[in-house]
Formats: structure tokens, C-alpha cells, sequence
């Protein structure tokens, strides 16, 4: 793969002056790193999504708050009202 030189660079760059005016470079330079900065945003939310999706499937598919009702509701514990971390403790009791 051929690398630019600074005439291909210039030749470019004046290419885009000419088809998008000075003033809308700047414009299209800040969107362009708005949409770098979203598909990075986007990349690690799936990498966060992937650990608790594999954390998901171990419990079977649930998620943790469904692991914790379904205990509540085996132990008759009442969930109404309460925190999870109470909820867990009355379980435990």
C-alpha cells in the first residue's frame, strides 16, 4: 500500500476546498470527530453489555433482580417497599 507525499496531501486538500468552501471544514472536521467519539462510546457499551449478558446466562437467562424476586417469592418474603441489599438480607434471615 503506497503512502501519501505531501503533493498528494495538498492535491487532496485542495480538492475539499474546493467542493466544500472553507468555512464548512471546520464543520465537517467537528463532525466527524463527534462521530469518533460516539463509535467509541458504542464499542464500549457493547463490551460492558457482553459481561453481563455472559453474568445472565449463568443464572439462567435472568437477570439479577429476577434471581432476587423469584428467592423472595420461594422464601414469602415481600419485596414491596424494600431495597434489593434488604430484600437479600430478609432472604438470608
Amino acid at each position: 500500500m503506497a503512502m501519501l507525499g505531501g503533493q498528494e496531501i495538498v492535491i487532496i486538500l485542495v480538492i475539499f476546498f474546493l467542493l466544500f468552501g472553507a468555512e464548512r471544514l471546520p464543520k465537517l472536521a467537528r463532525a466527524m470527530g463527534q462521530a469518533k467519539g460516539e463509535f467509541h462510546e458504542g464499542l464500549a457499551d457493547i463490551k460492558n453489555a457482553g459481561d453481563t449478558t455472559e453474568e445472565d446466562l449463568e443464572r439462567g437467562g435472568r437477570t439479577e433482580m429476577v434471581e432476587l424476586t423469584e428467592k423472595a417469592q420461594d422464601a414469602d418474603v415481600e419485596i414491596s417497599g424494600k431495597t434489593p441489599e434488604e430484600v437479600a438480607d430478609d432472604i438470608s434471615e
